[in-house]
């Protein structure tokens, strides 16, 4: 433990941040995970209520991946990879439906 008081200052500080990011982490990957799960089930039966379930989790998904990214707790590029990737699974889901 240190004795030094701003180093015992920079220990609380380092822990609060930590705390802070997995905060952020762990909502982003919740989010993720419904939107997910919210294609998933819009594309066993696309209905315009579901779709409109898909974009509402996309957009939560979406502000919670820019505000981590704002806040430093991820990169931009990591941010950017995220987005990409919720993009894309919605993409390939409409692509299968209208190939049906």
């Amino acid at each position: 433990m240190a004795n030094i008081k701003s180093a015992i200052k920079r220990i609380q500080v380092a822990e609060r941040n930590r705390l802070r990011n997995k905060a952020y982490k762990s909502a982003v990957k919740t989010l993720m995970k419904k939107y997910l799960t919210a294609v998933d089930s819009y594309a066993a039966n696309p209905t315009p209520e579901a779709k409109q379930e898909v974009d509402q989790h996309m957009s939560a998904a979406f502000s919670k991946i820019d505000k981590a990214v704002k806040c430093k707790v991820l990169h931009k590029n990591n941010g950017a990879r995220k987005k990409s990737i919720l993009a894309n699974s919605l993409k390939r889901k409409e692509a299968s439906l209208s190939a049906k």
